[in-house]
């Protein structure tokens, strides 16, 4: 079978793309499934207390923090991953994460294409200010990430 070639590709910070705002965090999409014909890169900022939901998805998932610390939750369990931590998530893994003191700033990377798709969504519909938090789980169960429930 003929694999599908792709463009090599070259970005910089002078051609990032706009930020998505997505749960309260800046997502900029570096490389997306339709680029790279399967994984994803973003490189996400946050302030203090923003983050995501309890949830999960049927893809793998990873972060590594850049700046700043950044407290996850998986299973039972919580760490704060500081500046230089990389933090792991097997597809379907439950997880969360919350961005520490004087914010933060992760790259983080799918297993393949299908975050990008949602990340966009979230930014078009969901205000960044005053979420609906029942469209924000309608939006990202479309996309097969399941949030739970708060409470």
């Amino acid at each position: 079978m003929d694999a599908i070639k792709r463009p090599a590709f070259f970005i910089e910070p002078a051609t990032y793309p706009r930020p998505l705002e997505v749960v309260g965090l800046q997502v900029k999409v570096l490389a997306s499934g339709k680029n790279t014909g399967g994984y994803e890169i973003f490189l996400q900022d946050g302030v203090e207390g923003s983050g995501a939901p309890p949830h999960h998805h049927p893809w793998d998932e990873s972060f590594y923090v850049v700046r700043g610390d950044v407290k996850f939750g998986f299973g039972d369990e919580e760490h704060v991953a500081r500046a230089g931590t990389l933090v792991h998530l097997p597809a379907g893994t439950v997880h969360w994460f919350r961005v520490g003191t004087d914010g933060a700033q992760m790259i983080s990377i799918t297993g393949r294409e299908a975050a990008s798709a949602m990340f966009e969504h979230i930014d078009r519909e969901i205000s960044p200010t005053s979420p609906d938090f029942k469209r924000l789980a309608a939006i990202s169960a479309e996309h097969q990430s399941l949030i739970r429930a708060p409470g």
